[in-house]
């Protein structure tokens, strides 16, 4: 029996485990596939991320939008109507009685006005400090573009001018400046009255004006200085009746260096630069500067009337300070302002004069002088001695309708100018439908 069992037991099948070989190549696929799969989920989840942050950061924390700088339309005196009097007074009443005097009563007032050198002094300190003053409202620019000589060495350029600050958006202050000065550098930095410095922007600028809009952040500002310190020069009026012969000051870099000023007076007012849809009214000076000169002129009321512009002045008076007036910029310094494009058509005009309507029934509109080659308004087929007589719904009498509606509106939409042609010895009316551009 015991020798069955020890058969039987030696008979019995002993199973073994082993364990199954490692497929290295079945490993290695399988790591790479989680190690892929894993990747991509991640890309997903960062560009999903990217672009929804904004989103929920704009709804949860709303970020509150600049606000729009504008300044009020002015319209030319001549164009005002004076409103009736309610009461009206006899013209007797109102004319003060004439006292005449004659040579000798003159003369002798004259000569008990007596100024010694103190008074002189004491006339050059009140400007001094009036001065010091505008200086708040004035910054310094400077433009540094880097490049390469001859040996591919590296350096920078360095190319000062004077700005303005013309306005606070509650995000940034903003700054007028020279154009020409600034177009080509690579970094802008602005340096305040106070000494303090900081990087600037380029928003937007109007190349036929040759000025610029530049912007600086709030937040970068107010790490370094108070807001009491943002002085905004505020914007005057370049088109009243008095202006010739009312004292100006200017600030900016008038003799060529910045920093540079002069105390003097308006001579002219009357004389018009064309430029491409817009002229700007030109005042001159009798101060004489440099013929690199920029700024801007303030009147004594501390208020901007002017911008420094050269090389509109005849051969006579090259080196004499002018300035574009202030009143016809300021819808274009507002668009600036905002970063928006400026439109164009390419028409240079003038307002017709009552002498032409009247001797040769010219109708009155903006006289097309001149068409810029490739111009939208050419491609459309408006030619010189066309007259704009309206744009859209509106009536056109004069060129500054005409550039005021051009400015409200935006590049790439579509106007219609209504336009009075001369055939044979009438005039006839045409519209044309053209695509606004975009000033270079």
């Amino acid at each position: 029996m015991s020798d069955r069992q020890e058969t039987n037991q030696d008979n019995f099948m002993i199973e073994k485990i082993k364990q199954r070989p490692i497929n290295k190549r079945r490993l290695v696929r399988r790591t790479l596939i989680t190690v892929s799969m894993a990747v991509i989920f991640g890309l997903i989840a960062c560009f999903t991320f990217l672009v929804l942050e904004p989103v929920i950061s704009n709804w949860l924390y709303p970020e509150e939008e600049s606000e729009a700088i504008i300044f009020p339309e002015e319209m030319l005196e001549e164009y005002i109507q004076p409103s009736p009097s309610p009461s009206p007074v006899p013209e007797e009443e109102l004319q003060p009685e004439k006292v005449e005097l004659d040579e000798s009563q003159i003369q002798d007032i004259l000569n008990q006005v007596v100024l010694d050198l103190g008074d002189y002094r004491q006339i050059y300190s009140v400007l001094s400090d009036y001065v010091k003053q505008l200086n708040q409202y004035m910054v310094v620019v400077t433009g540094t573009k880097s490049d390469k000589d001859w040996f591919a060495n590296e350096y920078e350029s360095k190319n000062e001018t004077s700005g303005v600050v013309i306005g606070n958006n509650g995000k940034e202050l903003l700054i007028l400046t020279d154009y020409s000065s600034v177009k080509r550098a690579d970094h802008l930095t602005v340096r305040f009255s106070n000494g303090v410095q900081a990087d600037a922007l380029m928003m937007q600028y109007f190349h036929d004006g040759n000025i610029a809009v530049l912007c600086i952040s709030l937040n970068v500002l107010s790490q370094e200085m108070q807001t009491e310190d943002m002085y905004v020069a505020p914007l005057g009026s370049s088109l009243q009746s008095n202006l010739v012969g009312s004292p100006v000051i200017v600030m900016g870099s008038p003799m060529g260096s910045s920093g540079s000023v002069g105390y003097g007076m308006i001579t002219a007012s009357g004389n018009q630069v064309n430029l491409a849809d817009m002229n700007c009214q030109l005042l001159t000076t009798d101060l004489y500067g440099s013929q690199s000169a920029n700024g801007v002129l303030f009147n004594t009321t501390g208020q901007v009337v002017g911008i420094i512009t050269t090389g509109k002045t005849g051969s006579d008076m090259r080196n004499m300070i002018s300035a574009y007036g202030i009143s016809g910029l300021k819808q274009m310094i507002s668009r600036l302002t905002k970063g928006d494009r400026i439109p164009y058509l390419g028409i240079l005009g003038v307002d017709v004069p009552r002498e032409a309507n009247e001797q040769f029934q010219v109708p009155f509109g903006a006289y097309v002088r001149e068409v810029e080659m490739d111009s939208p308004a050419m491609l459309a087929g408006i030619q010189s001695g066309d007259v704009i007589v309206g744009i859209d719904q509106q009536s056109v009498t004069r060129m500054a309708d005409y550039s005021n509606y051009l400015l409200k509106i935006n590049a790439e939409d579509t106007v219609v100018l209504r336009v009075m042609r001369q055939s044979q010895e009438e005039y006839k009316e045409l519209d044309f439908e053209i695509t606004v551009g975009e000033a270079d």
